[in-house]
């Protein structure tokens, strides 16, 4: 009996040990997650679901052993295209670590290796891991060992990156996705560079709690930074040209639905009407109306960005509502999962019904954000779009409170010298600087650390700088301490006729 009463808390405990928190499941990879693959410097973002052939540098596999493994978790291809966790790689025996003083007597003549490419594909055929080939390959070179310890080590990396099928999955992060963007699509995120984004969170000031407005066209790599930053605390207001926001960056971060209770959009071409007091519900315009003028209305952004500056400022809402690019828009609908369910269900009725309520959801969300903007409280700017960056300075800082950081990104400087004097002339700004991060890789590695070759050769350029209340706004203010503190208008006129009297008296 005792030895019965004692098993019972051993057996409550294993039991409570058996649950896990939901905290402690973040590092697992669940079905439906977004993950990153990666392969030596090569990135690519998923979605992890259950018997989805994906491809990654030439090699495709399933992603269904991954799930219930940690992230950061090496794996390796085996065949019929499953991933198996890979082990640890055994180190390189004593007899292949014999290496040559120099590789003078070296001659290429592709005579060296003893193995064929059709002794190599029929040693793919039966299975045999890429580890072992690349052993046999070294095996059977009659150079590799007069080779020098380096020369050796270049050889070895060189196969492995052939013939091993090795993938990490890596969780995603600000750092991955926009390193991932700048190497494969820079011109989606308007070729920022990954330290300039950091740059850009840092100038910001942007954390948990702010109230941020973000006005971006990199494919949501800015706002998904903003995002992740921020926690799910406080709100964001995007702003968006078009017929919606584009937001392929953000959805790979991942991010759980409580982060966009906080998110909110509102359409660039309703802010004059904002700033002028003109604005109301009835003025939003429906999805259908903007993607038909997306159709009409393509190409005529390089006619507005060769206006002249005074121009631009004088008709903001021309540049804003009719610089919608076609391709984003298109990505959008393309991209909708919904969508092509119900075109593949033919069910046309039920899809026009969400279709809707989508609507008039997106409608009171842009209302909540409208509110949000005419309080001209926020907490901060971040400008990165392929627009001019004048006209999109000067109006949305009108919602920002004073002694807030601002940021405005541009691939080009000269855009941004010209905000720089506009805002100078205009006022209300202090600290405006102009500046453009310098980046440099280095390898380091035992006695071979030095500047990569290879750099790149701009990241783009940063405007910042702090609002201030302006002479107007301080006129303002001061006009209204004044009239708080002024003497009623009966006991002014008593003070006069007693100053009167007293200069008649003799």
């Amino acid at each position: 009996m005792e030895g019965a009463k004692g098993e019972g808390p051993a057996g409550d405990g294993a039991m409570e040990n058996s649950v896990e928190h939901p905290r402690q499941q973040d590092h697992l990879i669940r079905d439906g997650d977004f993950v990153v693959l990666k392969r030596e410097d090569v990135f690519k973002a998923v979605q992890v679901q259950r018997r989805k052939k994906v491809t990654f540098e030439k090699q495709w596999f399933f992603l269904d052993n991954v799930i219930g493994h940690s992230y950061g978790t090496t794996f390796e291809v085996s065949s019929g295209g499953n991933l198996q966790p890979k082990k640890m790689m055994e180190e390189i025996t004593s007899e292949t670590k014999e290496a040559g003083i120099d590789n003078r007597n070296i001659v290429d003549d592709g005579k060296s290796q003893k193995l064929t490419q059709d002794d190599i594909k029929a040693l793919k055929d039966k299975g045999i891991k890429g580890e072992e080939i690349v052993q046999q390959l070294i095996e059977n070179s009659t150079t590799f060992r007069d080779k020098t310890e380096f020369a050796q080590d270049k050889y070895i990396k060189k196969k492995k990156k052939k013939y091993e099928a090795i993938i990490t999955v890596v969780k995603p992060s600000t750092r991955i996705l926009s390193i991932m963007y700048y190497a494969r699509e820079p011109g989606k995120i308007n070729y920022m560079r990954y330290d300039t984004l950091a740059q850009m969170l840092t100038l910001g000031n942007i954390h948990a709690g702010n109230k941020m407005i973000v006005m971006e066209t990199c494919a949501g790599l800015v706002l998904g930074a903003v995002m992740e930053r921020m926690g799910g605390f406080g709100s964001i207001i995007q702003m968006y040209p078009g017929g919606g926001p584009v937001r392929a960056a953000t959805t790979c971060f991942g991010f759980p639905k409580s982060f966009f209770n906080s998110l909110y959009e509102f359409p660039l071409g309703k802010v004059n009407c904002l700033l002028n007091g003109t604005f109301s519900s009835k003025a939003l315009p429906p999805e259908s109306k903007d993607s038909i003028s997306v159709e009409e209305n393509n190409g005529t952004l390089l006619d507005d960005l060769q206006t002249s500056p005074k121009e631009m400022e004088e008709s903001i809402v021309e540049v804003i509502e009719n610089n919608h690019p076609q391709q984003e828009t298109m990505e959008v609908i393309s991209q909708e999962p919904e969508y092509k369910e119900h075109k593949e269900r033919g069910n046309k009725k039920d899809y026009i019904q969400e279709l809707q309520r989508k609507q008039e959801q997106q409608k009171k969300r842009q209302i909540e954000a409208a509110t949000l903007l005419n309080e001209r409280n926020a907490d901060g700017l971040i400008i990165a779009s392929r627009y001019h960056p004048t006209p999109l300075a000067l109006s949305l800082l009108e919602f920002v409170a004073p002694s807030r950081p601002f940021v405005v990104y541009c691939h080009y400087k000269e855009p941004l010298v010209e905000c720089y004097t506009k805002l100078r002339e205009r006022g209300g700004v202090i600290n405006l600087r102009l500046s453009e991060t310098w980046l440099r890789n280095y390898q380091v590695l035992p006695d071979r650390s030095h500047p990569k070759l290879m750099m790149s050769g701009g990241g783009g350029y940063l405007l910042s700088g702090i609002t201030v209340a302006s002479d107007k706004q301080k006129s303002e203010s001061c006009v209204l301490e004044l009239q708080k503190t002024e003497e009623p208008t009966a006991k002014k006129r008593k003070v006069q006729e007693s100053d009167s009297t007293l200069e008649d008296l003799p």
